[in-house]
């Protein structure tokens, strides 16, 4: 067992947050299952967040705590803490107080955000998680409810991810030197999970009989899903469980005990390859392997809601959105359909695709509701 101890003193809170679950709460286990790692950084971004000494600290330590105690992953936890903290610094700069926020203190966070060349995409996502902290206060009576209407929204650009062409897939696949990294990539590329879903697979997740992956979104309910992977993921698969050292439980065992390589290592890994492949200046990222899975399954004819199931979309339109059908589907689907036609073939005149129907019926039903 790898043992922790923190630098700090522990504060009543922290008493609080592990003495159901340690006795001694000086000392926890970051290494032996996920769920010590989540007690570990739950307990690092409240100690960071109390430390600051900036007000409102306390409410946000309450949250974090509630995240924990709901079985919320480990990077929603730190992305929280780090997030919400970055914002009790600007309204301490700016005079500003967590109990008498307004609306225009959230739009100048917003422009001091994208001021200091922040993505879109970074913003948008920063504005979420202060808008769900913003709700849990509304929630404690802190603030007014008022403070939650005509909430700022920014529209995300409409690019995706480039799906990999199958003769760059070719060239990257011949161009992987490890066997460790030969899983990796096959994996994504096999099973569409996003690299910080695949990260987190432990050993024991995978059933080899059944070439299944479950993906755990929480410890304490279990709801996730399963996806499941190719005959050449499986071959990769088995070679790297036979020569993957060290005591770790995690599929892809990283230098702290207990713990898997960070995406970093991932990511360095995937540019040697694209490298190697003559594809660097392709715009490949590791997302592009969900996209190239997501796209591929799609044209080969997979239903819509079973693809939607297997990303783990709430939403069908999100899987619409994220796996476009490619162009060489679109050429095929129009000269089959004008084939018909110039043919003089009997074809139902006004068939309805039923996918489409239902979002589209679905879009309308919210729009009334907004009205």
């Amino acid at each position: 067992m790898t043992e922790v101890t923190y630098p700090t003193e522990l504060t009543a809170f922290d008493q609080r947050f592990f003495s159901a679950v340690h006795p001694d709460v000086q000392i926890i286990d970051r290494g032996n299952h996920r769920s010590g790692q989540k007690r570990y950084w739950a307990q690092l971004v409240c100690s960071r967040l109390i430390e600051s000494g900036l007000p409102g600290t306390d409410f946000t330590t309450d949250y974090v705590y509630g995240k924990y105690i709901r079985a919320l992953s480990t990077s929603t936890i730190k992305q929280s803490g780090r997030v919400i903290l970055h914002f009790l610094h600007f309204l301490e700069r700016k005079r500003s107080k967590i109990n008498t926020l307004t609306r225009q203190d959230i739009s100048e966070f917003v422009e001091y955000e994208q001021g200091r060349g922040q993505k879109v995409r970074s913003v948008v996502n920063y504005l979420r998680i202060v808008y769900a902290f913003i709700n849990y206060l509304v929630g404690q009576d802190v603030l007014p409810a008022t403070v939650m209407e005509r909430k700022i929204r920014i529209k995300l650009p409409e690019a995706l991810p480039r799906a990999i062409t199958s003769e760059d897939q070719q060239s990257l696949l011949s161009a992987i030197s490890s066997d460790r990294d030969w899983a990796l990539i096959l994996l994504l590329l096999r099973t569409g999970l996003k690299i910080g879903e695949l990260l987190e697979v432990q050993v024991s997740d995978i059933s080899i009989a059944e070439r299944k992956i479950l993906i755990y979104l929480g410890e304490k309910n279990l709801q996730g899903r399963a996806v499941y992977y190719s005959e050449d993921a499986e071959q990769a698969l088995k070679k790297w469980l036979k020569i993957r050292t060290g005591n770790s439980t995690s599929l892809f065992p990283g230098r702290s005990p207990g713990g898997s390589i960070s995406y970093v290592t991932a990511w360095n890994a995937m540019r040697n390859i694209l490298a190697r492949a003559g594809l660097s200046n392709k715009g490949y990222s590791l997302h592009s392997l969900r996209h190239t899975f997501a796209t591929d399954m799609l044209n080969a004819g997979m239903r819509l809601e079973v693809l939607q199931q297997l990303l783990g979309h709430q939403e069908i339109e999100m899987t619409m959105r994220y796996a476009r059908i490619t162009d060489v589907t679109r050429e095929h689907e129009y000269f089959k359909a004008m084939g018909r036609i110039e043919q003089g073939g009997h074809y139902e005149h006004r068939r309805v695709n039923t996918q489409l129907q239902e979002v589209f019926e679905k879009k309308k039903l919210l729009r009334s509701k907004r009205k």
